[in-house]
């Protein structure tokens, strides 16, 4: 039975808002585990954040430009 989760933005730090600078999934995808899903960028690095688990994007909730945080939707994941 497959289950849909949230995942979210980690702990990055002591950045407030990070921007997202790159997708490098879209709905659809099948990912692994630790497969880098979006970049974000702060003042001082880019930061690829990974998947926590292995599944199927259902849906994106992130565009090029947005500003995230700790805990920030990224996307949707369909997991076995």
């Amino acid at each position: 039975m497959s289950e849909t989760i949230q995942v979210t933005v980690p702990d990055i730090g002591d950045f407030d808002q990070v921007e997202v600078i790159e997708l490098l999934v879209k709905a659809g995808d099948a990912v692994k585990q630790e497969q880098s899903l979006i970049t974000v960028e702060s003042d001082k690095a880019s930061m690829e954040i990974p998947s926590p688990v292995a599944g199927v994007v259902k849906a994106l909730q992130v565009k090029l430009g947005d500003k995230v945080s700790q805990g920030s939707p990224i996307l949707e994941l369909e997991v076995d």
